[in-house]
């Protein structure tokens, strides 16, 4: 067959598995399909070399394009060129560790390549986990079981990265399986390889499901007290509470949802969304017309603390700037934050900083290189403000304390995508999670939804009850198991009460963390050595 005729074989392989990919995260419950979402682009790639087709990036690149747009593509709401930066970028991540791959199969044979194939692709996915300043774990394969809580209980044991594992076994043996059939392979087989490889299959597809069915239904919801907690979902137009909504009226469209829930019964904790006032100035708390309105609030309410998100600011009356990260303010300078902000009883107050940034919106990455550039881009094409902004974070996750005694964690918005991150609330002390955000810039999307589902699969990790507050939803209460108990609407104020569980126990997955991940970037690391090695002797022959 000529090359020319095979090519729409390899388009129509290659855009099927970006279709089969992306139902995962656009149809509740459909992760499933992900342990199969890749088998057409790989058959796409064995056909291209049996074909002797070169330059075949160009179909794995565009299924990883198609794919991201597809998913991720309301990220353009909020900002278009990071919405299309994100496309791009991660696809291409995703497209130089496939052909990483092809290229080992010039020097690794049999099914080695394909184990280097998969360790590489969850190395990468750990390091955007664990170390990359530039990073978008929104589409890491074990994400795909998000809305699926009932088959992947054991991520309490291995994380979201067990579920990228359960994804390439499936799909590589899947695809092993048909290329046996195909190739004639089969034919070749005793009686005993064409039981026991049927069997294998069958174990690591449906394996995890039964072990998680098990785990959901015998296991029972640690409670070693609980916290009564009222959310409030304001409502508020992101695009508009910044600029021509007062802060005053905000604040008082809040507290009135509390009001008319309290009056059904006492709160240990009110709260609120994330980034709910910008009026904060950590050097003296009290000057803040948001902290005094809820202060004073809480007169009448002992016992009752209220969280809730601030865009605050920490002043320097330096000539210097303390940091790459500062901006000029008057004589000095300025390092803002995005905070959660726990207020109690006689003003007692505790601060915990946003850590896991979101590149652009929030963080400049790599500031020796990037802030001097940002400067300079600035001055010349602008008027000289920043186009990229420069929180800095806090190094380390810290809780905080209701009546100084319950110790919970605050994963602020896009920190409640990071397993292994949250788990340092959970090894900390934390009793249970909270999760404050606010998704409203992508408007009615799927982006609310998935990063909704996310919390699910944090509450499994870490065995702990989560209240989630968004600003304009969905705010719900999610047990143990991931199952979301009780939600509110999208787009409308809402309030709600719930009671949550508290637990100090620690998961397996808390106590020694991302196991796959470590053996998998091992694993890559190892046969990574043994190809360059193998390259290296051919050139000497």
């Amino acid at each position: 067959m000529e090359k020319k005729k095979v090519y729409p074989v390899l388009w129509g392989l290659a855009l099927t598995s970006a279709v089969l990919l992306s139902l995962p995260w656009l149809v509740p419950h459909a992760g499933v399909i992900a342990l199969v979402g890749l088998v057409p682009l790989l058959c796409a790639d064995y056909i291209a070399s049996g074909a002797g087709i070169r330059h075949f990036w160009r179909w794995h690149y565009s299924a990883f394009v198609l794919w991201n747009a597809i998913t991720t593509f309301w990220v353009c709401n909020a900002t278009v060129g990071g919405g299309i930066f994100a496309v791009l970028a991660n696809s291409l991540q995703m497209s130089l560790i496939f052909g990483l791959f092809r290229l080992s199969k010039k020097r690794l044979k049999g099914v080695l390549p394909y184990i280097f194939l998969a360790a590489a692709w969850i190395a990468w996915e750990r390091w955007y986990f664990v170390s990359a300043q530039i990073s978008w774990p929104w589409l890491v394969l074990g994400n795909a079981f998000a809305t699926s809580v009932k088959d992947i209980q054991w991520y309490s044991i291995t994380g979201t990265l067990g579920g990228s594992l359960w994804v390439w076994c499936s799909n590589l043996g899947i695809f092993g399986l048909l290329i046996a059939l195909a190739g004639g392979k089969w034919g070749t087989w005793n009686a005993r390889m064409r039981v026991f490889v049927p069997i294998v299959l069958t174990l690591v597809l449906a394996g995890p499901v039964i072990c998680s069915t098990i785990m959901y239904n015998s296991y029972v919801e640690q409670s070693e007290g609980k916290v009564e907690v009222v959310i409030g979902q304001p409502n508020l137009d992101p695009y508009k509470k910044f600029t021509s909504v007062p802060q005053s009226e905000q604040t008082e469209l809040l507290l009135s949802l509390y009001r008319r829930e309290l009056a059904n019964g006492p709160a240990d904790l009110l709260l609120a969304p994330e980034t709910f006032c910008s009026d904060v100035i950590l050097n003296d708390i009290s000057i803040s017309p948001t902290w005094n309105a809820f202060k004073d609030f809480l007169e009448d309410l002992p016992g009752t603390d209220i969280l809730f998100g601030a865009g605050t600011n920490q002043l320097f009356y330096t000539r210097s700037a303390p940091d790459l990260l500062s901006y000029p303010w008057g004589s000095g300078w300025r390092k803002p934050h995005n905070s959660a902000i726990m207020l109690g009883q006689n003003g007692r107050t505790e601060v915990f900083h946003k850590s896991k940034l979101v590149v652009g919106t929030e963080l400049t990455p790599y500031p020796k290189v990037f802030v001097p550039l940002d400067n300079w881009l600035a001055k010349t094409f602008g008027d000289g403000t920043p186009l990229m902004a420069r929180d800095s974070g806090q190094d380390e996750i810290t809780l905080l304390h209701l009546d100084d005694s319950t110790a919970l964690g605050c994963a602020v918005c896009y920190e409640s995508v990071y397993g292994e991150y949250c788990t340092d609330y959970a090894r900390k002390g934390a009793a249970f999670m909270t999760v404050i955000t606010n998704d409203s810039w992508w408007g009615n999307t799927p982006g609310y939804r998935q990063h909704l589902s996310y919390s699910c699969l944090r509450a499994i990790e870490l065995r702990r009850d989560i209240a989630r507050c968004g600003n304009s939803g969905i705010s719900c209460f999610i047990d143990q198991r991931g199952n979301i108990l009780q939600q509110g609407p999208w787009w409308e104020e809402a309030v709600l009460r719930g009671s949550v569980n508290l637990n100090t126990r620690q998961s397996f997955f808390t106590r020694h963390g991302d196991i796959t991940g470590r053996v998998s970037t091992l694993v890559f690391l190892l046969m990574l050595a043994l190809l360059v090695v193998r390259f290296l002797a051919f050139k000497k022959v």
